[in-house]
């Protein structure tokens, strides 16, 4: 039975003829490229160098698959642009397993049951609410549903290795090795059925920092401290490691699988051999459904190599829902949590796991083809001032505006599309203020994935607020760009000293790009 972590012993030798240059892409059922089709390619996909008007296909982001920006909360819930009519069934039948409410077992309602025993939320939708972007708790009074908090303890040295970990030595990494929390397992859950305690409260504070910026304005930003109050279970492990996360939008996630793995490593640089400050690092995986390691690409830290994998994942974790991946029916619960265990589950009946294969593929193709909107006024004298801004301070660095996807045989929505997501699915280091110090994969704890952005400015029209960042800190886009350390850095303190026309200008510049992925 495979877990949601699980911790095998590797032969070494089967490792061992294991190179990052064997990453693949098992996933996809690509049709080569050509020599002519890859110059091609490069040339478009080239960084821009005029800044007084768009260019070419600026304003549809996700190529054909983009769709008209909608003037409501349901911007983010659209088919792409470019489905066939008879794949639109599929993707409403996924969207309603999306939405659905899982009950606990036993129930008569055999295809809905299984839900925890403990859990974050009862649907995908709960998190991701109209497909978008989480938030941290308004106050005390307010739940938690749409973020959570991950937990690690350091691994001792005697513990056998993963499956990754094994891999991620035999190329040369010494990221630090972690398990889950012996009680409270990867992540912390606050809900659960009838009979059995949460297994704890979220709490946060915030202290206000002023951040002195060019011309007397000034900016305040609000450090928050995260703290995992009212334990069910009993104290934590020493030495645990939280890390928060609110739930991140769902558009355009397809496209982004879409990029061949070849492009995303090309612009890796973990040594900085060119010199230019930035040293972004892929993040190696273990795919349990592919029993190999992949690059992964989805996650704050890159930890899922596929849709399929991390709906699998968020299925186990988040909702304690079994599936082919993890078929545990008890979805997060460790072998401390006997009562748990214990529990009634949902699984062993016609569907197998509590949601089968037929309907784990279903969400997969709802979430691979929720559609992001076209950019507006990409023409507008201050949005391309603000472009050439983002240019000029060395965003692209880490925010590569375009790509484009494999051509696949069975993908018509995601194949050779130009795409604008603003991202290289790499990991940076963000610097120490936000920093998790929780190492995950091969990410340690100052580093993130670059997230995509395309789309920022639909985030309050979707989902009602402006929080920004990993765990909403950020209430504004002005204060996610003031958060940036790290490797950022020297792009952050350009942005408090240029002229405040400029800056007004970069902001102007991200609200154009429309949705919300930062």
């Amino acid at each position: 039975m495979r877990f949601l972590i699980p911790m095998l012993t590797v032969a070494a030798a089967s490792m061992a003829a294991a190179t990052p240059q064997a990453l693949e892409e098992p996933h996809l059922k690509v049709i080569p490229r050509t020599a002519e089709e890859a110059a091609r390619i490069a040339k478009v996909t080239g960084p821009a160098t005029e800044f007084d008007k768009p260019e070419p296909f600026e304003t549809n982001p996700a190529g054909a698959a983009t769709v008209s920006p909608r003037g409501n909360a349901d911007a983010f819930s659209l088919p792409s642009g470019n489905i066939p009519f008879e794949r639109e069934l599929d993707f409403k039948v996924g969207n309603g397993l999306f939405k659905k409410l899982w009950v606990s077992s036993p129930s008569s309602t055999l295809a809905s049951d299984g839900l925890g025993p403990l859990f974050n939320a009862r649907s995908c939708q709960r998190c991701h609410l109209k497909d978008g972007r989480g938030h941290p708790p308004e106050g005390p009074e307010d739940d938690a549903v749409s973020m959570f908090l991950r937990i690690s303890v350091p691994t001792a040295p005697e513990e056998s290795m993963s499956e990754i970990e094994a891999f991620l030595l035999s190329v040369g990494d010494s990221t630090p090795r972690t398990r889950p929390d012996p009680v409270y397992g990867g992540q912390l859950q606050d809900f659960g059925v009838a009979g059995h305690p949460a297994e704890y409260r979220l709490g946060v504070s915030y202290e206000e920092v002023e951040i002195a910026l060019s011309e007397g304005e000034t900016a305040s930003l609000r450090r928050p401290t995260y703290s995992a109050e009212d334990l069910g279970y009993g104290p934590l492990a020493e030495g645990a490691m939280l890390s928060p996360r609110v739930a991140p939008p769902m558009i355009g996630l397809g496209l982004l699988e879409a990029i061949p793995a070849a492009d995303i490593l090309a612009l890796a640089d973990p040594e900085d051999a060119d010199g230019d400050g930035i040293s972004g690092r892929a993040q190696i995986v273990w795919s349990f459904e592919h029993t190999r390691p992949m690059l992964g690409r989805f996650g704050w830290k890159a930890g899922a190599p596929t849709i399929r994998e991390q709906s699998a994942s968020a299925f186990a974790g988040d909702i304690g829902i079994s599936s082919p991946i993890f078929d545990a029916a008890w979805g997060d619960c460790t072998t401390e949590q006997t009562a748990c265990r214990d529990a009634p589950h949902g699984d062993g009946d016609a569907r197998g796991t509590e949601i089968d294969a037929e309907g784990l593929d279903l969400v997969t193709f709802y979430s691979r083809n929720l559609a992001v909107p076209a950019r507006r006024d990409v023409g507008a004298p201050e949005v391309l001032r603000g472009k050439a801004v983002f240019h000029e301070v060395g965003c692209t660095s880490c925010h590569q505006p375009k790509f484009v996807t494999e051509r696949l045989e069975d993908q018509p929505e995601q194949s050779f599309q130009l795409i604008w997501p603003m991202t290289d699915l790499l990991l940076h280091d963000m610097g120490e203020g936000l920093a998790d110090n929780r190492p995950e994969g091969r990410a340690n704890g100052r580093e993130w994935r670059t997230a995509p952005l395309w789309g920022i400015g639909l985030t309050e029209q979707v989902n009602g607020h402006t929080q920004f960042l990993h765990d909403g800190r950020a209430r504004s886009l002005l204060e996610a760009v003031l958060w940036h350390g790290g490797e950022a850095q020297p792009a952050r303190d350009a942005v408090v000293e240029m002229p405040k026309a400029d800056r007004d200008a970069l902001i102007r510049y991200l609200e154009s790009l429309l949705s919300a992925a930062y």
